[in-house]
């Protein structure tokens, strides 16, 4: 369910939770690809795990992230009641720099994934994967 109106102390907090560059493009990346782990963000990012933790657990605190915990991994996502304040906010900021070089990283690294995942699979012979055109 998603926000059709917010009161003035929700819109504080988001306003608040999104006051820094840091976690603007962590929820950038959120907008775009979905769920994202602490270590993902690390790398497109180029953060340590300390700052991109502490800015994950703003966000959440601010009430705008859910976590699921699958084995050892964390992943973050945007609660689906703020998304309609976020797409508003992120179709201001589609077109800077600085996030679409994050973007870009995203691609890049999530490719390098596929095709390692690809290379494992079929190196174990667990089943063969087609190859990528």
């Amino acid at each position: 369910m998603r926000f059709k109106a917010i009161n003035i102390r929700t819109g504080a907090s988001i306003f608040k939770a999104l006051s820094e560059e840091s976690r603007i493009r962590i929820i950038f990346l959120m907008y775009k690809n979905g769920e994202m782990c602490i270590s993902d963000l690390e790398h497109i990012l180029d953060f340590t795990q300390t700052k991109t933790s502490r800015h994950l657990t703003y966000l959440k605190n601010a009430g705008l992230l859910n976590s699921t915990k699958r084995d050892q991994w964390v992943y973050y996502q945007i609660k689906e009641e703020y998304m309609g304040v976020i797409t508003q906010f992120m179709s201001f900021l589609e077109k800077d720099a600085l996030l679409t070089s994050d973007q870009k990283n995203y691609n890049t690294l999530y490719a390098n994934n596929i095709l390692a995942i690809r290379k494992i699979h079929n190196q174990q012979n667990r089943y063969q994967l087609p190859e990528l055109r």
